[in-house]
């Protein structure tokens, strides 16, 4: 195993990484987990940055998935470790493991992630780009990624959200964690207030831009209480899809 492989970082839950709760919201635990991914990649020499500059390739995160044991408070005080697992050439998993001051674990995280060319958009093998090919550390969490359904009706519509500029990112797309926010909008907040979030998976399977609307479904998994599917959609084009489930 090669430990340069593995970012760690304390970091103190802020105001701006809590929800109604005053605990860490679900989309900013994903915000996190992401942002302590682009350290790791940063630390390694191969983020979005080198990437762009020097290979005129960007990194596209395809898939994320969380199980929660614990939302960590305002102002606590935790550690988040970010490694990648795997390099299977044309894409690459990611694990997270973020625990409280005693070493307990608050969440795990694992992300799938591709490289795409800034021409073309093409897919571009990780194996010609500077990413590392082995010494992997053990994986803390790679349960397989599912399948969602997409055959969603207009009867299963929550709403709809035109795109606005303060959901733009800096690759002028709508921002991954929006569509997080998104899916959590099919929810009251007296709802989340009363039900403990155990897993959320995420796919982002297409882009959407300023301007454009999107039409956001839920469905309530009758098979499996305590779990809903969302799926959005812009002009009948899957953007999104994501299961969570509460306890």
């Amino acid at each position: 195993m090669n430990s340069n492989l593995i970012f760690k970082s304390q970091r103190e839950i802020s105001s701006a990484f809590i929800d109604s709760s005053v605990r860490m919201g679900v989309a900013q635990s994903v915000l996190l987990v992401q942002d302590n991914l682009t350290e790791c990649f940063n630390a390694m020499g191969c983020d979005g940055v080198v990437y762009r500059e020097k290979f005129n390739d960007f990194w596209v995160f395809t898939k994320t998935k969380v199980h929660f044991y614990r939302r960590p408070d305002w102002r606590e005080i935790v550690t988040a470790c970010t490694f990648p697992i795997d390099n299977l050439g044309m894409r690459t998993h990611v694990n997270t493991e973020i625990v409280d001051k005693n070493g307990m674990r608050l969440l795990v995280a694992n992300q799938e992630a591709c490289v795409l060319s800034l021409e073309s958009h093409r897919p571009v093998r990780i194996t010609t780009l500077p990413y590392p090919t082995e010494g992997f550390p053990e994986p803390v969490f790679n349960e397989a990624f599912e399948r969602f359904p997409c055959d969603f009706s207009d009867d299963e519509l929550a709403f709809e959200q035109t795109i606005r500029s303060c959901h733009i990112d800096m690759s002028h797309h709508m921002n991954n964690i929006e569509y997080i926010k998104f899916a959590l909008s099919v929810f009251s907040d007296d709802f989340l207030q009363a039900h403990e979030i155990t897993d959320l998976e995420v796919h982002y399977t297409g882009e959407s831009k300023e301007g454009q609307l999107l039409k956001v479904y839920r469905r309530d998994d009758s098979g499996c209480p305590g779990r809903t599917f969302v799926h959005i959609k812009e002009g009948g084009r899957p953007v999104f899809e994501c299961c969570i489930k509460f306890k």
